[in-house]
């Protein structure tokens, strides 16, 4: 549980229709199992210790006199276990007969969760769960918590409370987990015994992903299996594990155990953020359990890239959407301004690159030519024939007007003016290159009437790897809330869609990440960003972390070794993590005055409405929880 990982499990043993011995033996081996494999919560199918398909035989007192003697085993079998486990069960209450979730633990019973929405066949043996939550005598434990939406807070893992509804409550107009999520539960278990018709799979997907999305909670769903009477119907074992409309694992027909990790960090995070008023002020039908702190080992799926997916055909349809909407908020920029031009300086590198094709696609939902782009190439010291050759080659193809300003002899004429030594290839020495660049794209827009596309990305953002008031600035800034993993896949994805630029754009995304602002070294670029910053694929993932989970450095650190330890080792992440949180404090005052650009994603900079931070706030905290990893 460290880090706030929690470790749950569905489970669907096998069962024998009315054998509660069997079953109950079947159920603490389920039980045995889940604990052995660190799981903390498991839920099992709805009235499991019976078998769903009892029919009238729930008439029976036998059969109902079985299910609470295969309660009291399973309990005696598992008082060791610290596993929190939901079991299912028909149990009598006061004269009436419930379709019960018993919740237990080292051997007691935390509580008991009825049913709450009964279909015609079960209301023919079952009564809904009453409105309010009450106390029973259950063998030989008193003051037991009785009733629906009863939560379950962990005592030792803050963040942590549970709640238990089953598959029918689910499909309700306002399910009980709705009431169990504003009174704090965070991981919901849902007991079914759905069969296994077609189409239902994908409901009870949508379902339970769209209920964890809905309540900011993990969900675990299990259904009943084969071990179901098959006179009318055949039961699939379904199970599901979701997080805030994730799908994290699945499992269908073969039973067994479904193990995966709820991040109760993320969870808490979000509510946060999105819940400031929705929890209510009672712990009325609160029932606290205790766990032993233990570090959970970690089997959920971690992508290295969180901004880029991995099917192919999502990844497709990401680019797409982006290089669609950041033409849409370019184009409307263009047309409220009436400008004349939109002026880019274009390198032949990844950035103004996707700048360029991005207003490209925005001139053609204006109805206007591409002639009306301006791209300015501007060689300056470090400029190589590579990246030059990239931009006219980019130019010629879009149809774009092209403009070559060289700007060594300016740039020499301003060192003379200020004294600096042009032999000295300092920061001054990069920065007067990068502002006069900008100055001459500013000034060409003033001349056209025209206005300044700018070419700066999510990830230089956060590491604040732009010269001040050089290319810093634009007009609008259309890669602002793109991150640099993801450019090189939009790129692509035009490459991929458009024949004629593909021969050129592969030539771009060949070329290293590089500000060309120190001279060439036998022709070759002698500046590679990602030589002096660290890798963009570390740094956009400690910025996903960062700013759309606000995970601490250690939690961090721990991710990217599970998602990176096979390229890179772990003193090398901690090192760029520390150079990552190092840039990302001190480089917000360019953040605080970047210019307006479209927002396309979760995560985004713009000190306007998603992030907001004093440009002097210290690094102390972060800084001595990095010096002990």
């Amino acid at each position: 549980m460290k880090d706030g990982f929690l470790s749950a499990a569905c489970g669907t043993p096998d069962l024998r229709p009315a054998d509660c011995h069997y079953n109950a033996e079947q159920t603490f081996t389920a039980m045995r199992k889940a604990d052995k494999a660190g799981a903390r919560v498991l839920v099992l199918p709805e009235l499991g210790l019976t078998g769903y398909t009892c029919a009238d035989l729930f008439f029976q007192d036998t059969l109902l006199k079985g299910a609470e003697e295969a309660l009291a085993t399973v309990l005696e079998a598992t008082r060791h276990l610290e596993v929190v486990a939901a079991v299912g069960l028909p149990l009598r209450v006061r004269g009436r007969l419930y379709d019960c979730a018993a919740v237990v633990q080292k051997g007691n019973i935390l509580g008991l969760v009825p049913k709450s929405e009964l279909s015609d066949a079960e209301s023919r043996y079952f009564t809904p769960a009453p409105e309010t939550v009450t106390n029973v005598d259950i063998l030989g434990q008193r003051g037991v918590p009785f009733g629906a939406a009863l939560t379950f807070p962990c005592e030792t893992l803050p963040g942590l409370a549970l709640g238990f509804e089953f598959g029918g409550d689910l499909a309700a107009l306002t399910p009980p987990s709705v009431r169990m999520a504003r009174d704090g539960a965070t991981v919901i278990g849902c007991l079914d015994a759905a069969p296994a018709i077609i189409g239902m799979d994908d409901r009870h997907r949508q379902f339970v992903t769209g209920q964890s999305l809905r309540l900011v909670c993990g969900y675990l769903y299990t259904s009943a299996g084969a071990g179901e009477s098959v006179a009318d119907c055949v039961y699939g074992a379904h199970q599901l594990i979701s997080e805030n409309g994730a799908l994290l694992a699945e499992r269908r027909f073969d039973g067994g155990l479904l193990v995966s990790e709820i991040d109760l960090s993320r969870l808490a995070y979000e509510r946060r953020r999105h819940w400031r008023n929705v929890y209510t002020d009672t712990d009325r039908r609160a029932a606290p359990f205790r766990l032993t702190l233990t570090e959970t080992r970690l089997t959920r799926y971690l992508p290295s890239m969180p901004f880029v997916p991995e099917s192919p055909d999502a990844l497709r349809a990401r680019c797409r959407e982006i290089l669609l909407t950041a033409a849409l908020g370019l184009k409307r920029r263009l047309q409220d301004t009436n400008a004349k031009a939109a002026v880019i300086g274009l390198s032949g590198g990844l950035d103004s690159t996707l700048a360029v094709l991005i207003a490209a696609r925005a001139m053609e939902l204006s109805g206007r030519p591409a002639s009306d782009i301006v791209a300015v190439t501007m060689p300056g010291f470090g400029t190589t024939d590579g990246t030059k050759d990239n931009a006219v080659r980019l130019a010629e193809c879009l149809g774009v007007t092209l403009r070559t300003v060289r700007i060594s002899s300016s740039v020499l004429t301003h060192f003379h003016d200020i004294g600096h030594d042009p032999d000295l290839h300092n920061v001054t020495y990069e920065n007067a290159q990068a502002r006069e660049r900008t100055q001459i794209l500013m000034d060409i827009a003033n001349d056209l009437g025209g206005l300044v596309v700018g070419t700066g990305d999510l990830s230089e953002l956060a590491l604040g790897w732009c010269t001040y008031n050089g290319d810093h600035m634009s007009m609008y800034a259309v890669n602002a809330s793109i991150p640099k993993t993801l450019i090189r896949h939009i790129v692509a994805c035009v490459a991929e869609d458009s024949p004629e630029l593909s021969g050129v754009l592969r030539g771009v995304l060949d070329t290293p990440v590089s500000p060309e602002l120190l001279p060439a070294v036998q022709g070759e670029i002698a500046q590679k960003t990602e030589d002096l910053v660290g890798p963009y694929e570390l740094h956009d993932f400690f910025l996903y972390y960062v700013i759309r989970w606000g995970f601490a450095p250690s939690k961090i650190l721990r991710l990217a070794v599970e998602a990176f330890g096979d390229r890179y080792a772990r003193d090398i992440i901690l090192k760029w993590l520390c150079v990552f949180y190092r840039r990302f404090f001190s480089q917000q005052f360019k953040r605080d005055c970047v210019p307006d650009g479209s927002k396309v994603g979760k995560v985004s900079l713009s000190p306007r409405g998603d992030w907001k931070m004093p440009s002097d706030a210290s690094l102390a905290l972060w800084r001595a929880e990095l010096e002990t990893l």
